[in-house]
């Protein structure tokens, strides 16, 4: 469906991604159908380039019958055809390229428990568009201008082609300061206790990491009998997985709750983002908790056994994103991540799609990021420490 949007800035010459890029508060002011349709509208600008680009998607679209000629209105999203998340582990996932390897600015990995790295290259369009959505929504959501941050977790320069991290690590270019605590893949409790008091009464004090390193802090915190007091606006701030490299699964409740007993950190800024090196998306936890998807990202939540059919609203079942921002790969995945989309309640004033995760699919041969593999050798090395700080299990 062709809207007013895309006519207006037809006239005035503006790409209408960009637009929806800048105008995250806007788009979630839109009523749901129009929203709807406008994601509807710059998705399917995203199909035709793909299918006219990319050999290898063109080909799956041509055996189940979708072309950009097919695609005329939002109720026929579930039609475009996604790959499977595991194409980017492939060793020729060279071919999943809409775009020349010469114009690839940027490449990403992410490695689980399989070892085997998932390879996300992104061209310098794709990185414009990556950065406009994932700035945009981290002042919608955490209206942060100012403060310390205090990144548990290494730094862009130990690990530069981590996907996690370079996301995390945008957020310090909003604040006036910040420190990462993991280096050489060791992270000294008492150190970050240290750095936090240091930074008393100068800056709000936001911490920001995966959960499990937060986590192993507040363990220190525990065993040692110390409750921390940050600044009334200070953010705990998490992304990654919650699974660590064990099986062992981090109860979002329990760790909440910690964060408010350990660290004094009010409960609305406790915050969790959902993000994949594959995609441009992030979905970010509003005050309440409840996740919200990027405006101009889709998701599409599908019933495992038949990839055909989406399952209803508050229903488990296996995500598929369509990313309209990736112009260097086909932004339309099949994850393995088992989600929920949520209604929206009484009082939110936005539009667009909540998400909760769930699990992976339990035939998944992956589970985490880099990070379950950061959780696993710093194990490893208390191990073998026969001396250092107190922890629990």
């Amino acid at each position: 469906m062709h809207s007013a949007i895309d006519d207006l800035c037809q006239q005035l010459g503006l790409n209408p991604l960009k637009v929806a890029l800048s105008s995250v508060k806007e788009l979630y002011a839109m009523p749901e159908q129009q929203l709807l349709d406008f994601k509807f509208s710059i998705i399917k600008e995203a199909f035709e380039f793909h299918y006219q680009n990319n050999a290898f998607y063109r080909q799956s679209c041509d055996q189940k019958g979708v072309t950009p000629e097919t695609l005329t209105a939002a109720a026929q999203l579930i039609d475009i055809p996604v790959m499977p998340i595991e194409l980017f582990k492939a060793q020729d996932n060279f071919k999943l390229l809409s775009k020349s390897l010469n114009d690839v600015e940027l490449e990403m990995r992410s490695t689980g428990t399989s070892g085997i790295p998932s390879v996300s290259r992104r061209c310098k369009e794709t990185v414009d568009n990556a950065v406009l959505g994932i700035y945009t929504m981290y002042r919608e959501f955490l209206n942060i201008s100012k403060g310390a941050g205090l990144y548990l977790c290494p730094s862009t320069e130990e690990i530069p082609e981590m996907g996690m991290i370079k996301a995390l690590n945008m957020l310090a270019g909003l604040l006036d300061t910040h420190r990462f605590m993991v280096q050489n893949e060791q992270m000294v409790p008492e150190d970050v206790q240290a750095q936090l008091d240091e930074w008393a009464g100068k800056f709000d004090r936001h911490i920001i990491g995966p959960p499990f390193l937060i986590n192993r802090f507040i363990r220190f915190l525990k065993a040692t009998n110390t409750k921390l007091k940050l600044d009334k606006n200070s953010y705990v701030i998490t992304l990654g997985g919650w699974k660590r490299f064990s099986g062992d699964m981090l109860s979002r409740a329990e760790f909440n709750q910690e964060c408010i007993d350990y660290l004094g950190v009010e409960p609305k800024n406790i915050r969790d983002i959902y993000a994949l090196v594959e995609s441009n998306v992030i979905a970010i936890d509003d005050e309440n908790g409840v996740k919200h998807v990027s405006p101009f990202i889709h998701f599409s939540v599908r019933d495992p056994k038949q990839l055909n059919k989406e399952v209803p609203l508050g229903t488990t079942g296996q995500l598929a994103i369509l990313d309209p921002l990736s112009r260097s790969t086909p932004g339309f995945i099949l994850t393995e991540d088992l989600v929920r989309l949520l209604p929206k309640e009484e009082g939110d004033h936005r539009s667009g799609q909540r998400i909760q995760y769930v699990m992976r699919l339990p035939e998944s041969k992956e589970f985490g990021c880099c990070a379950v593999n950061l959780d696993k050798r710093l194990d490893d090395l208390e191990a073998e420490q026969t001396e250092g700080c107190p922890l629990v299990s």
